[in-house]
């Protein structure tokens, strides 16, 4: 998918912009508070429906107004040519809009945009909570296994009925419960295989990029199912039945799961800097646009906010090169033209500047 034309309404300080990215890459400069960032952030709306900076929505709206929209036209790999937008109320209310066509399944849109983000809190992926590493694996399968979804939604229904039980000292071995039990953990069985089949696949390519990124360390994923590595869930759910009964929810399953990441035997976050552990989030980002390009034979939105942020020059350029040459469309944020010198070997790019929430073709 590739963005052509992008028309942003009340959001943030973006009164009423409208621009034509490249297909390649697209340069947006500005000072800080300029709205750069809140154009990057916009533009996330249209992969995942929600902000990477705020967890209300009503946050981004202008304050004189009732409502956001972002809208696009775009073309996929095959040429075909589409009109996408996304609006959302300050009653948090949402419309999405496929080629004119108005849905409340926000689903139907994010499929179509597949848009991965790069900021200096994306070190987050490795140092933050388990939470953050799901999500990174969960994108990946939700843009190429078709049946994740699905699997994924069930479970989640099941764990919360099951939660709910706990909460209220239900006897979980009484014949009335066994179903959902049993459809419990067969639902995080298929999750897991599923999960650890994705980065059996992504391992390979991630070791690759390791190693150009960050050449003189060992580094090396593995997965933690979230329970016992020689138990079958079913088992695990019954050794933690007590435990689980007296802290009120499930302590079992893949909702517990993680993604591991070494370093020349330890974990990433207690030898890596701040630099370096940017640098294996980078490696992780590509590896899976790679996976993803050659899985789904389409193309991935890169958006890499404040760019020039604890990421040395040379490390900037290797990863907007390893990004153009999978011809994924990035986006790139920068302060100074100084932190991207190298841009200038680029033949199919454009540049933006932006002041005060406007945007003007450089």
């Amino acid at each position: 998918m590739k963005l052509d034309q992008v028309q942003i309404a009340n959001f943030r300080n973006l009164t009423s912009i409208s621009f034509s990215p490249s297909p390649s890459l697209t340069i947006i400069q500005g000072v800080n508070g300029s709205g750069k960032s809140s154009l990057i952030e916009a533009l996330y709306y249209l992969g995942f429906g929600r902000s990477f900076r705020t967890n209300k929505h009503s946050a981004v709206i202008q304050h004189d107004k009732n409502e956001f929209s972002v809208f696009a036209s775009c073309h996929n790999e095959n040429g075909d040519k589409q009109k996408i937008g996304f609006q959302r109320t300050r009653g948090d209310q949402f419309t999405c809009s496929i080629d004119g066509e108005h849905s409340k399944k926000l689903s139907d849109l994010v499929s179509l945009v597949p848009i991965q983000l790069f900021t200096p809190q994306s070190t987050d992926l490795i140092i933050g909570s388990p939470s953050e590493r799901r999500r990174f694996c969960d994108w990946g399968l939700f843009h190429v296994k078709h049946e994740f979804q699905s699997v994924a939604n069930q479970y989640a229904k099941f764990l919360k009925h099951r939660n709910a039980l706990l909460k209220q000292q239900a006897n979980l071995s009484a014949p009335e419960n066994q179903y959902w039990e049993s459809q419990f953990a067969l639902l995080g069985e298929k999750l897991t295989e599923i999960r650890e089949k994705y980065l059996r696949s992504l391992t390979p390519i991630f070791e690759k990029y390791a190693k150009e990124f960050l050449p003189t360390f060992e580094v090396k994923l593995s997965y933690y199912k979230g329970w016992e590595k020689d138990a079958s869930l079913s088992e695990s759910l019954v050794k933690k039945k007590e435990y689980d009964g007296k802290i009120g929810h499930t302590s079992s399953g893949p909702h517990k799961a993680d993604v591991k990441l070494k370093v020349n035997g330890v974990n990433a976050q207690e030898l890596l800097s701040r630099g370096q552990l940017r640098m294996a989030v980078a490696a992780l980002q590509m590896s899976q646009t790679e996976l993803f390009n050659t899985t789904t034979n389409r193309k991935s939105i890169f958006l890499l906010d404040d760019v020039g942020a604890e990421l040395d020059a040379d490390k900037r350029e290797q990863f907007i090169d390893g990004l153009l040459r999978m011809d994924t469309q990035v986006f790139v944020t920068a302060i100074e033209s100084t932190q991207l010198e190298f841009i200038q070997k680029y033949n199919e790019k454009k540049m933006f500047h932006v002041e005060h929430g406007n945007v003007k073709e450089e």
